[in-house]
């Protein structure tokens, strides 16, 4: 039981940091499970999407006040019910997608060859969109235009994969489509809401039958952790990225991915 909570620990420490960067806690988790046999069994592949809700309950406690506001003024704030209505078109395509291909992409895409590939390119894509001299026209994340917020939902799909970012893509996505970067980080935040809940429900569906009182316990464990640290982690990056770019970042995909491929190339 000792060990399954210090797993826990590890594990949350590894969702927490890695959910709103662009490097992809997927990608980092699947790593994990093979290199270091911290998520082998049904019970663990359940757990590293279970233990996603204390990350999104940091993000709530977070802009608990931008959301009250929205939340209550969406009936009578034109500008409140027109962003919900934008989170709610970009998180569709990704619903939709989800729904129909979601077994196909488990199936055949999640191993540690393509985590390790897309970690790669997804390092150099960031690369690429730190040297573009972008002149961003949106400023709030409150604010895109409509379809600005149905692209981003495309781009989202995208992360699927995993290695790819869920944050990453929506970044880049929102980036390209006009956004400062402070703005396009605050929008995958809230994106995040939405996409990482319906998968939270989901998998809870699918594997409640599996749980136990010591598996309750370990999942609260990596809530925990993961929300602590997803806490600290936004509020550095949001600074950290608006300052420095992405550099710093796909250099760290391209690190571990690299391992990751020479890794796998010897056996391992």
């Amino acid at each position: 039981m000792l060990a399954d909570i210090l797993r826990a620990v590890i594990l949350g420490v590894i969702e927490g940091v890695t959910e709103f960067l662009p490097v992809s806690s997927t990608g980092h988790l699947l790593l994990a499970e093979r290199f270091f046999d911290l998520g082998e069994g049904s019970f663990w592949k359940s757990f590293a999407v279970l233990i996603q809700l204390g990350a999104i309950l940091a993000i709530l406690a977070l802009y608990f006040t931008k959301l009250s506001k929205i939340a209550l003024g969406m009936f009578s704030d034109p500008a409140a019910r027109r962003f919900v209505i934008g989170v709610l078109v970009a998180f569709l395509p990704a619903a939709v997608i989800g729904a129909t291909a979601g077994s196909y992409i488990k199936a055949y895409l999640f191993n540690p060859w393509v985590v390790c590939f897309t970690l790669i390119l997804g390092g150099g894509i960031l690369l690429w969109v730190d040297q573009l001299k972008l002149q961003p026209v949106h400023h709030e994340a409150t604010e895109f235009p409509l379809r600005t917020y149905l692209a981003i939902g495309f781009v989202q799909c995208i992360a699927m994969i995993p290695g790819v970012s869920r944050s990453g893509a929506t970044i880049v996505g929102a980036m390209l489509l006009g956004a400062d970067r402070r703005a396009a980080a605050e929008f995958s935040f809230f994106l995040a809401i939405p996409t990482m809940l319906g998968a939270f429900v989901y998998d809870l569906y699918k594997s409640h039958g599996e749980m136990t009182m010591d598996h309750g316990l370990v999942v609260a464990v990596g809530f925990v952790v993961s929300f602590i640290t997803a806490i600290i982690v936004v509020k550095t990056f949001l600074t950290y990225v608006t300052r420095h770019g992405f550099t710093l970042f796909a250099w760290w995909r391209v690190l571990v991915g690299t391992l990751g491929l020479i890794a796998l190339a010897f056996g391992r």
